[in-house]
């Protein structure tokens, strides 16, 4: 049980079980543009005969201690054959492409290729100016669709980069937004951490930079915890221009992305979207793996304990970790594949035992 990603609670909603696909894993060099590359690991349904189990070797939050986790996917197993839908996993400032594993473990497990990546500048051990995430996360992104459209080999011809979801956890939340059609407003260039380039200007609402970062093989978005409405990165009109169908998952307590600002994202959205709200969860809702049991001490470099990074003060992680397995199978099944999986989201907690649903809020908003 030591430091497990790939747990399901026995009061799981029903789509979390895992999936009937063994895992691969491999880990792949993208080159996003001159300069930048993104160590990106990539799950995916493996060839039948796959035995499971791996280690993935990584470090906490404070960048320094090592840490292992354990999961249930297969070290460059064979992939299997056909064709998967591929999902982006963008993780947050810090965080590092692990912090998500749970859920990229769980989507592979369905048939899904997921790829999350490091992102340079935004992760544990390479913590840069804010600016270079405001600027490269909507962009990485994109980046790492057309890194995977240009796989050769079996894992190549398994994933369908023509049909795309991303999942975005904090800055990986705003850069799913950008990309997904919320231009930023013109006091976004303000904001004190913004950098003197100019580069931000480049998703400004209308200019033609942003409008040529918009992609037709994005499908589907899931922010988690998306940052930056509360800090005047968009306004009315720019918000109103997100038109990609999204499933926003928020905490009624975040003291870092404002659940009044995130309701305000789901409210002013053009697309068919959901909002699932954990009530009195913070920031940490739904999207970091179970705290690895290193992570307890407190840490001299940060002067606090990484406990704090991954941990809710009222929810269970594995909880919440489950119930966001539930919901992104149904939301990507539909929105990727065609599933008739609308029923778990009307409203109506199919998939969940009676009382498991409590603490839970979801609704919904039809496209304008």
């Amino acid at each position: 049980m030591h430091n497990r990603i790939d747990l399901i609670r026995p009061d799981a909603p029903s789509l979390a079980a895992r999936g009937p696909r063994p895992i691969g894993v491999t880990t792949h060099e993208i080159d996003i543009h001159a300069g930048r590359t993104l160590t990106t690991e990539i799950w995916y349904p493996a060839h039948a005969d796959t035995s499971p189990g791996t280690v993935y070797h990584t470090l906490l939050r404070d960048g320094v201690t090592p840490t292992l986790l354990h999961g249930s996917a297969s070290r460059n197993a064979r992939p299997a054959q056909g064709t998967a839908p591929l999902i982006v996993i963008s993780h947050g400032y810090p965080g590092n492409r692990f912090l998500l594993g749970h859920l990229a473990e769980s989507l592979a497990a369905k048939g899904y290729v997921v790829a999350a990546a490091d992102h340079a500048g935004s992760t544990y051990e390479d913590q840069q100016a804010f600016d270079v995430t405001l600027v490269n996360r909507p962009l990485d992104q994109r980046g790492v669709i057309d890194g995977m459209a240009m796989l050769g080999g079996d894992l190549g011809n398994l994933v369908d980069c023509e049909n795309v979801g991303l999942v975005g956890y904090s800055m990986g939340g705003y850069g799913a937004l950008v990309f997904g059609g919320a231009g930023l407003a013109a006091t976004a260039l303000d904001h004190p951490r913004a950098g003197d380039s100019g580069a931000l200007a480049q998703h400004l609402a209308g200019s033609d930079s942003h409008a040529a970062l918009r992609d037709p093989r994005l499908k589907a978005i899931m922010p988690i915890g998306p940052w930056g409405n509360a800090q005047g990165m968009w306004d009315a009109a720019g918000i109103a221009q997100m038109d990609t169908p999204m499933l926003m998952m928020a905490g009624t307590s975040d003291d870092v992305s404002n659940y009044a600002a995130m309701r305000g994202l789901f409210e002013g959205a053009a697309s068919d979207r959901y909002l699932l709200s954990f009530q009195n969860a913070g920031h940490n809702a739904a999207a970091p793996i179970p705290a690895p049991s290193e992570s307890w001490a407190m840490s001299d470099v940060l002067g606090w304990a990484p406990f704090d990074h991954y941990a809710d003060a009222v929810w269970d992680t594995l909880r919440m970790n489950n119930i966001a397995q539930h919901f992104a199978a149904a939301f990507m099944g539909m929105h990727l594949r065609g599933e008739a999986l609308a029923p778990f989201l009307d409203g109506s907690w199919q998939g969940f035992a009676q009382g498991t649903a409590l603490g839970l809020t979801l609704e919904h908003l039809p496209a304008r």
